[in-house]
């Protein structure tokens, strides 16, 4: 690694050294053609320069500090088996620059130099860690309260952490059943009009939660676990008339409910169930806007409930391309004004 050094842009120039222990993760850590460090130095203001175990940064002492901090995260978690690239990079730069990161990383580990397991989620595909602090305080929501509401903009990871989260809990036993469902179309779900059986005409309205589920197990055990009602998809028409025990249940889009269906929906919980509800209470398609929406009229009727959890994500949070964090950042920026 040979660049030219990226001058300090404030206060005074300083240098640190970071030695790693296992060295033979650095290619990894740095990136193909060391494409990770060239992001580090682009968005932090650094020079970094390795030679062996030892990396060197320089830069501002702010910049330096910064960017050590967000090297040995990254260094940890190539060490949990991930894969180093753009969007975690930002997502731990982001982290790094809240107050509370310091204590969140030390947390896992203890005195004794020890290390406590990080919080994760493990499924057949892949092992999903949090990219953001809002997730982790989701993630850490999702094992211990019994409904839990993630509201936020689109690319937060609202629905497909809970759908994780699901499959998890599906796998090593701890629910029977998984029930992923959505408002069709629009609240009204009027459907008659499109072509097909009731299947073929929900579908679509329901793929991004295929989506998520794909990504989480292979292909043939979606399918067989679909087939024996160990997971169901539905519209939320569906779940009308029944008590949802032994299951892991998922509502996402649930800004285009009205008050009646949340009202049902949330009436479903059985026992040894857990129950989450995602959707952003500022996007809704129902006609009377954000007013006659059911995730807004439950979250001030239900917050503060003992056993429900709110959690809120902001723009902060997008964890797709950084692109969509701006466009969302626009469009609300747009409805203040």
């Amino acid at each position: 690694m040979s660049r030219k050094p990226v001058p300090a842009q404030h206060g005074q120039r300083a240098r640190v050294e970071v030695n790693f222990d296992r060295p033979q993760l650095l290619p990894q850590l740095f990136g193909e053609y060391d494409s990770n460090i060239l992001a580090l130095e682009e968005r932090l203001g650094v020079y970094i320069h390795a030679r062996g175990q030892r990396v060197v940064i320089e830069g501002s002492a702010e910049a330096v500090a910064h960017a050590r901090e967000v090297l040995i995260e990254l260094h940890s978690r190539v060490i949990r088996g991930e894969a180093i690239d753009t969007g975690l990079i930002d997502a731990v730069i982001a982290m790094a620059t809240e107050p509370m990161l310091t204590g969140i990383v030390r947390a896992e580990n203890d005195e004794s130099g020890g290390s406590a397991p990080p919080i994760m989620i493990r499924t057949r595909n892949k092992t999903i860690v949090p990219r953001s602090l809002t997730q982790t305080t989701y993630m850490r929501a999702l094992v211990s309260n019994d409904i839990i509401f993630a509201l936020g903009p689109a690319g937060t990871g609202k629905t497909y952490l809970a759908v994780a989260q699901a499959v998890a809990q599906l796998i090593t036993g701890s629910v029977k059943r998984l029930i992923l469902s959505r408002p069709a179309v629009e609240a009204g779900e009027r459907l008659g009009f499109l072509p097909g059986d009731m299947k073929d005409k929900v579908d679509p309205y329901l793929r991004p939660l295929y989506d998520a589920l794909y990504d989480c197990l292979p292909a043939e055990q979606v399918e067989r676990r679909i087939a024996s009602g160990e997971i169901e998809i539905a519209p939320i028409a569906f779940m009308r008339g029944r008590t949802l025990a032994d299951a892991f249940v998922i509502l996402d889009e649930a800004q285009n409910t009205t008050p009646m269906q949340m009202k049902m929906f949330l009436t479903r919980f059985g026992q040894n169930s857990r129950m989450v509800v995602c959707g952003d209470p500022k996007q809704t398609d129902l006609p009377g806007g954000p007013s006659a929406s059911g995730l807004n009229d439950a979250v001030n009727k239900l917050e503060g409930i003992d056993g429900m959890a709110f959690v809120r994500f902001g723009i902060g949070d997008v964890v797709r391309h950084p692109i969509v964090g701006r466009i969302v950042e626009a469009y609300e920026g747009g409805d203040q004004g």
